[in-house]
């Protein structure tokens, strides 16, 4: 197979260029190249969002791909986080704080096996994302989650827990969430 030079800025590290084949998909290049085994391949098709990581756009905006449908040439260049990037390093590698969303899905124990989590996690940070630079009304929030994480499958706990947390970090965050006229 042929073999293609990526680099790309993964949680805030540098990586390669590194060779890798042609059609290695960005899951197979976190798990295999990086050991970064938090994205979780689920249908491998792409439906069921667990492989969710995110991508920074050229505004610096996140946008949340499926790992598990995308070439990891697609990603040459860009700047990628993934759910183990969500939460803060100290400098022997120990985690010392979990992201807000993280911290809520604890809160509101949002998971039961896990295997999804990565992607809702992924999913809901851009969503906060998103709503710092387009707040929405309060009245509204219900379906702006539900649009943001409606087509993430989860086969333990159902949504509820999930809605919930997220729900929690937009209510608590202040600038989310549009003044009433």
């Amino acid at each position: 197979m042929a073999k293609i030079p990526v680099a790309m800025v993964v949680n805030g590290e540098k990586v390669g260029p590194l060779e890798v084949e042609e059609y290695t998909s960005m899951l197979d290049f976190l798990q295999e190249y990086l050991n970064l085994t938090g994205t979780k391949l689920g249908c491998g098709i792409g439906v069921c969002r667990s492989c969710t990581i995110l991508v920074e756009r050229e505004d610096g905006s996140l946008e949340p791909v499926r790992s598990c449908i995308n070439n990891v040439g697609r990603f040459n260049g860009r700047t990628v986080t993934t759910v183990e990037g969500q939460a803060e390093y100290n400098s022997e590698g120990d985690i010392v704080a979990l992201s807000p969303i993280q911290q809520a899905f604890l809160r509101n124990f949002s998971f039961q096996c896990g295997w999804c989590t990565p992607g809702f996690v992924n999913a809901a940070t851009a969503l906060i994302d998103h709503l710092r630079r387009e707040p929405v009304p309060a009245d509204t929030i219900e379906a702006v989650i539900d649009e943001a994480l409606g087509e993430h499958i989860c086969r333990c706990t159902g949504y509820v827990r999930y809605y919930r947390a997220v729900r929690e970090v937009i209510e608590s965050t202040p600038g989310l969430l549009k003044e009433a006229d």
